[in-house]
């Protein structure tokens, strides 16, 4: 009943509460489940890659992580609540996985980065059980490995440190064999955790410019990202607008 279809995927319109509820549901179900949130960029990369949309629109759970999302549902009649990003639902989850004894996975982003992030959640969070950490770099080839050593480590929770559409591919082939029954892509988090990139003030997230912050970091590598595709994004949503009137 919270499910719409948004410019080619599907959108959860939950709250952040109801998204974790959710989840625990899932947790408890012990059956592998793909999470997955999208933002304008995701939906640019889907409009073009139907495997990727095809991988996006069977997780039993989409959240919406760009302020872009939010507005584009709004705008277009839909009700959504408003966004649950990926980063603040990755340290909820931390935060409920060491109250409720979840095990939790850490893997993605250099080694250093992952090593300092789990150190970070463990001092936040004394009783937090780690089940495991490994840096994002390896061959193609040792990916059933690690998937097998992450299911070996009887973790809850997966967190994949991977930029799209790489973590989306590497969860579906891999989640049967990690036999976890939550796994979650969270980008660029581990970074931010870290200390490594900075995430943008309370005020601009709120106005939707968090963006743009991230832009101003990295101009070059960022701007066909945010400005050709952000624009990009802006014709699919008014095309939609003038197809439904």
């Amino acid at each position: 009943m919270t499910r719409t279809f948004l410019l080619g995927s599907y959108v959860d319109s939950l709250t952040m509460q109801e998204t974790l509820e959710r989840i625990d549901v899932i947790i408890r179900a012990r059956k592998p489940v793909q999470h997955v949130v999208i933002n304008a960029s995701k939906i640019n990369l889907m409009a073009t890659n139907e495997e990727l949309a095809t991988i996006i629109n069977r997780s039993p759970l989409i959240n919406a992580d760009g302020q872009s999302i939010v507005w584009a549902m709004r705008f277009l009649g839909h009700t959504i609540p408003g966004r649950v990003t990926g980063i603040d639902l990755f340290e909820n989850l931390v935060s409920d996985s060491a109250k409720k004894g979840y095990r939790v996975y850490y893997f993605g982003a250099t080694e250093e980065v992952v090593q300092e992030v789990v150190r970070i959640h463990q001092v936040k969070y004394p009783t937090l059980q780690v089940a495991g950490y490994r840096n994002g770099y390896f061959e193609e080839s040792e990916s059933e490995d690690i998937a097998r050593t992450i299911q070996q480590s009887q973790a809850d929770i997966v967190f994949v440190a991977f930029s799209s559409p790489k973590k989306e591919y590497w969860i579906h082939t891999h989640k049967d064999t990690m036999d976890v029954p939550f796994v979650m892509g969270v980008g660029g988090s581990f970074d931010v955790i870290a200390g490594v990139t900075k995430r943008a003030p309370k005020c601009m997230q709120k106005i939707g410019l968090e963006w743009f912050y991230r832009f101003m970091q990295e101009p070059r590598r960022m701007f066909k990202r945010y400005f050709v595709g952000n624009l990009s994004f802006v014709w699919k949503v008014m095309k939609e607008r003038w197809r439904k009137k």
